[in-house]
């Protein structure tokens, strides 16, 4: 729905409760607290798998400060590297059951509304938006539609096929018959059983990751700033606060 109304919300997500909840003060409570905490524990975890996961398809050179057998510095790039990638892929599970039982936003990164003709006209109006074209932002309590598609394509989507492409790669190291070959050794005879070709989606995928993070970021600090709306913080508090569009 358009915002027509004094309340601080709009948007095809908004519901009834947040209407109300809205109308009566300028803080909503959005985001619980295990939705936040795998927020930034994904985060801290992409960061290191994209740092070890760089430097694995482009190795350092040799170190010869000392003798090799005192250095192991490739070993804990790939510990790094396998480490965060199981912590995210556990994240990930939560973040999925927390979805199932959390509150309804917690639902919106898994899901798109996409046979509802209002859901993207609200995203053609965030492009336009984004693009300069627009004066004026809608205000949304959870995510905004494009927002959500851009969740559900670069996080869960592209999480998930990080972490299926990335545990087949680690099934190789484990070998035939481990939980890893057992779970998703059907990955690499899936892209011709070239494990070389396997690596390379995997390292392109990083840097699928890699522009949603770039724009993520300016997203947000550009939400906090030109829409009046609490962006970056509220994952932090949890709570959304609206500011007045009128500042006199």
């Amino acid at each position: 729905m358009t915002d027509t109304t004094p309340s601080p919300l709009s948007g095809a997500h908004a519901d009834e409760h947040d209407i109300a909840t809205a109308s009566r003060q300028t803080s909503v409570y959005v985001y619980e607290a295990p939705v936040r905490i795998w927020h930034w524990i994904n985060a801290a975890a992409i960061i290191v798998l994209c740092i070890t996961g760089y430097f694995i398809g482009s190795p350092p050179p040799s170190m010869q400060i000392a003798e090799a057998n005192y250095q192991f510095v490739f070993g804990y790039i790939r510990f790094a590297h396998f480490a965060a990638g199981l912590i995210m892929t556990v994240g990930f599970l939560g973040r999925a059951y927390w979805a199932i039982f959390g509150n309804h936003h917690a639902r919106q990164m898994f899901y798109l509304p996409i046979f509802k003709v209002e859901w993207w006209k609200e995203v053609f109006f965030e492009v336009r938006w984004y693009l300069f074209l627009e004066k004026q932002p809608k205000k949304y309590v959870g995510h905004n539609p494009l927002a959500q598609l851009a969740m559900f394509c670069f996080i869960t989507l592209g999480v998930a096929f990080m972490i299926v492409t990335g545990l087949a790669l680690y099934s190789e190291g484990l070998g035939q018959g481990s939980w890893a070959d057992l779970m998703f050794g059907w990955v690499i005879p899936a892209v011709g059983g070239n494990s070389m070709m396997l690596h390379t989606i995997h390292h392109l995928g990083m840097w699928w990751i890699i522009i949603f993070m770039i724009i993520h970021i300016y997203v947000a600090i550009r939400e906090d700033i030109m829409s009046r709306q609490s962006i970056v913080s509220t994952m932090i508090s949890g709570y959304r606060t609206f500011k007045d569009d009128d500042p006199d």
